[in-house]
């Protein structure tokens, strides 16, 4: 989805060369986010001259060759000691990818207002109807447009509001998920930061250190006259929306004094980012912004407002545990390459801390206060999107049999559409990398309002699935910065087989599986080194592929969401076809494809479903197919069926879709790049998918 980044400096004298590049460098940390276009706004050249504006359609790369075209009018070696720049990557959603289409957008042609906007809002037409008749003429077909020219419609009726106010009253006319940053000449030096819906995050950076580890939240009610616009048509979703109630406060139910900031005159930059990995590389001090906040910063002073009650009384200062070298590439040529290759150590890091392989003990801190009210539960719901779905389908099996609960399986947006009832006693999961998958966050909702109880399981510290979830699963695979998920999804099936373990630590009865499978996860780093061992035989097989235009990838019990991962993956990256088919299901159609010309795969392991897998082999080669193997080391009678095999260690049957997914990764890197894909960024696509 979109990125944004934004920094502001005070008293941290900068040229504006340094300022741009500092917001450059931020872009391309979220290139991995997807993006068709990018831009960038900062004070003009001139003291008192309107914001500049550089836009570029592609990459962030044709944005700095722009940008370094114009050098002679931006004035690089002009030092600025306080200013604000913003910058933006574009995904399209509301007109196609154009320079007019780019952000950062504008109130008008003097550039009094301007910002960068991730999300949809989904009552902009009401917005822009009532703005032109106003005498607002737009320029893009963007949603984002409207934020800006009614930032300057407010201003134009409330000349003494501040910036802070403004924004306010802003984005209370706004329907839909944003996250937005604000910069104006009118107010030069001053932020304003806001979010619903899309994630925002403010690194903060001093050389003397914080007065403080949180930030009061000021509830600032009364300074606030609510602007009212009557002539605004309201979307029917704004008509079914209960009326905000603003009472007149005392002084005392508010103190302006409610800022954290460093000693008097001190030095201070602040970076806002879409995502944590923008800002790791300037400071590891951090605050997640919560729906509704509006962060403003006036003469370096980081202030938090809320025009209503809700939520927490401040906002943590918390430190970040990354390291700049997780976001980097190292020896490899591409992100996901890196992250395959990362597994070994990303699935210890997901068991490190929360295993004892000698007691055969397994403790899960963030859920271990809830077991007890889980265990009272009489169904497990598994809510996610995309991969972090087939991680539940891998795991869906083990949790029925050691839990003896049922467990469901959902995809966010069809259980959404299904209206589907939740009781008080279910345990309702919600699984996702990012912690801020769109749909997945309004499942959460929705099921929270019906009282069920809701675990999160992400990869992101201070998502906003992990802050609003009762409690959750923190999988530390470490940061994901390829658009295609590898080692967040082996860690998912760890972290909700781990949630399996502790359910069954109590039933005498199934105390050899979990030995089992304890002893199996003990094992796994090692075998999963050896099964990426395998990295130069599937570069040979996908040169027999790579000109295919369609793959079947077949198998069942506990690979059958290896094959629909291992599908998933191959569309995404290659944009050839590609169908994981449950083996059991070959007769009942899939089976009209197979013929000589047609490229699969079939996983066949030595567990309780092998004969039967072995049935649907001898169906496919009877119709004259040519399947690729995936099987156990050293089963050489399996092996005869086919001209090329894959084979990865023997390992316990609950842990088989770690290792056999691996092969699948692999396959669909090489794919990709012999067919000249971009593997980190394929094409449509986002890392993080914060809109419906």
């Amino acid at each position: 989805m979109c990125g944004i980044f934004a920094y502001l400096n005070y008293l941290t004298p900068k040229t504006r060369k340094e300022i741009l590049d500092i917001l450059l460098a931020g872009l391309k940390r979220l290139e991995y986010r997807g993006y068709d276009s990018a831009g960038v706004g900062v004070d003009g050249p001139k003291i008192g001259s309107s914001t500049l504006l550089v836009k570029s359609t592609g990459k962030v790369q044709l944005l700095q060759d722009k940008i370094l075209a114009q050098k002679d009018d931006i004035n690089f070696d002009a030092t600025l000691n306080a200013h604000v720049g913003i910058a933006h990557t574009r995904w399209a959603t509301h007109g196609a990818p154009s320079d007019l289409n780019c952000h950062p957008h504008r109130s008008g042609e003097s550039n009094e207002f301007t910002v960068v906007h991730n999300g949809i809002i989904t009552n902009y037409k009401d917005i822009k109807q009532f703005l032109m008749t106003k005498g607002h003429e737009f320029e893009s077909d963007t949603d984002t447009e409207t934020i800006a020219k009614m930032i300057a419609h407010i201003r134009s009726e409330h000349p003494k509001f501040n910036f802070k106010q403004l924004v306010e009253q802003t984005i209370s006319q706004l329907e839909g998920a944003f996250a937005c940053v604000f910069k104006s000449s009118l107010f030069p030096g001053e932020c304003v930061a806001t979010r619903r819906g899309s994630p925002m995050v403010i690194g903060i950076k001093s050389e003397f250190g914080l007065e403080a580890d949180s930030i009061p939240v000021q509830f600032d009610i009364a300074e606030n006259k609510s602007f009212k616009s009557k002539e605004i048509k309201k979307s029917d979703s704004m008509k079914k929306k209960k009326p905000t109630l603003l009472r007149a406060l005392s002084r005392a139910d508010f103190s302006n004094s409610q800022e954290v900031h460093t000693s008097d005159g001190d030095a201070i930059e602040y970076f806002f980012a879409s995502d944590a990995s923008a800002i790791i590389e300037h400071t590891n001090r951090v605050i997640f912004l919560e729906d509704d906040d509006v962060a403003a910063i006036k003469k370096g002073v980081l202030s938090i407002h809320r025009l209503n009650k809700e939520g927490g009384v401040d906002r943590e200062i918390q430190t970040l545990k990354m390291e700049i070298q997780q976001i980097m590439k190292g020896n490899f040529t591409t992100f996901m390459q890196k992250e395959i290759f990362e597994q070994p150590e990303s699935v210890v890091n997901t068991m490190r801390g929360r295993i004892d392989f000698d007691l055969e003990k397994v403790m899960l801190g963030g859920i271990k206060d809830f077991v007890p009210e889980i265990n009272r539960c009489r169904r497990l719901l598994m809510i996610a999107c995309g991969t972090s779905y087939h991680s539940a389908v891998a795991c869906r099996q083990l949790l029925e049999e050691l839990s003896e609960l049922p467990v469901m399986i959902d995809l966010a947006s069809d259980f959404l559409d299904r209206s589907t009832p939740i009781f008080r006693d279910d345990a309702c999961f919600f699984i996702s990398q990012s912690g801020e998958t769109a749909d997945t966050l309004a499942a959460l909702r929705y099921c929270k309002d019906r009282g069920a109880l809701v675990i999160g399981v992400t990869n992101t510290v201070g998502s906003t699935i992990g802050r609003e979830s009762h409690c959750g699963v923190h999988i530390n695979a470490g940061p994901e910065i390829g658009v295609a998920s590898t080692k967040a999804y082996t860690s998912q099936i760890l972290s909700l087989t781990m949630f399996a373990l502790v359910m069954s630590e109590d039933r005498i009865s199934k105390q050899a599986r979990r030995s089992e499978i304890i002893q199996g996860l003990k094992q796994l780093p090692e075998k999963i080194k050896k099964v990426l061992e395998l990295d130069e035989k599937v570069k040979e097989i996908a040169k027999e592929l790579y000109e295919k235009r369609s793959l079947l990838i077949m198998g069942r019990g506990y690979n059958f969401a290896t094959c629909l991962e291992g599908a998933l993956k191959v569309k995404e990256l290659t944009y050839m076809h590609s169908e994981g088919i449950q083996a059991g299901e070959l007769k009942h159609g899939p089976l009209a494809l197979v013929d000589s010309t047609v490229p699969i795969l079939m996983i066949l392991m030595r567990d309780n479903v092998f004969t039967k897998c072995m049935n649907a082999l001898q169906q496919v080669t009877a119709r004259d197919g040519k399947p690729i193997l995936i099987i156990e080391e050293g089963d050489t009678e399996t092996a005869k069926w086919s001209k090329h095999t894959l084979e990865v260690p023997r390992i316990v049957d609950a842990l088989q879709g770690v290792l056999t997914v691996i092969p699948l990764q692999l396959l669909s890197y090489h794919l990709a790049v012999l067919r000249g894909c971009n593997v980190d960024c394929p094409r449509n696509l986002a890392k993080s998918v914060t809109v419906e």
